[in-house]
């Protein structure tokens, strides 16, 4: 199974901005890998929240639109709420 999230670069980074995207309902993220270039990046809650609960989603590469453009990566690291079901932050790697 084969999964798409469309995205959008974010230039504002820190806690404080990541705090108010939270509360905007998205998701900050971070595209890294060896001899690339880390691309931040933020998408819609939604647009996670179903698709994380399969088992093959971190196994599988993922294919993110950023602006147009297609990036296969593949789910390194989630970080999710204490007791709420939300995902705060995602880290992925390059394939």
């Amino acid at each position: 199974m084969s999964y798409t999230i469309n995205a959008v670069t974010r230039t504002e980074i820190g806690k404080g901005s990541s705090r108010r995207l939270r509360h905007a309902g998205k998701v900050p993220a971070v595209i890294y890998g060896p001899g690339k270039e880390p691309v931040s990046i933020t998408f819609e809650h939604k647009d996670i929240i179903n698709i994380q609960l399969n088992e093959n989603f971190y196994t599988t590469d993922l294919t993110i639109v950023v602006d147009g453009k297609e990036v296969k990566v593949r789910a390194k690291a989630i970080q999710r709420h204490a007791f709420k079901q939300l995902v705060e932050h995602i880290d992925f790697m390059f394939v």
